[in-house]
């Protein structure tokens, strides 16, 4: 028994489907990238499986996020900092010692 339940866009060539499903003979909700392209056309491997009894653990946890907590922080507004430039050795005595 499967039941999908929606799907979001991740890129051009990929979803994210959730879906309920019955795999091995037990039940529960599964998140997983769908791939659409020349090569390969299904699901990935990246994903993730919620067992049915654990589904109102997880079912509690997503209701408790309010639509604020999700809303961009001031910080990462900010244009994204450069990593330090690599240190570039002239001579071979410039090299660290290990």
């Amino acid at each position: 028994m499967e039941k999908d339940i929606g799907k979001i866009q991740k890129n051009p060539t990929s979803d994210i489907i959730i879906r309920i499903d019955d795999f091995g003979g037990r039940k529960g909700l599964t998140i997983r990238e769908f791939v659409t392209s020349d090569k390969y056309t299904g699901f990935t491997k990246a994903g993730v499986r919620i067992p049915a009894q654990d589904f109102p653990r997880f079912r509690e946890m997503i209701n408790s996020i309010e639509e604020s907590d999700m809303e961009p922080s001031p910080e990462s507004e900010e244009t994204p900092k450069k990593a330090p430039p690599k240190k570039k050795f002239e001579k071979a005595q410039d090299l660290p010692d290990y």
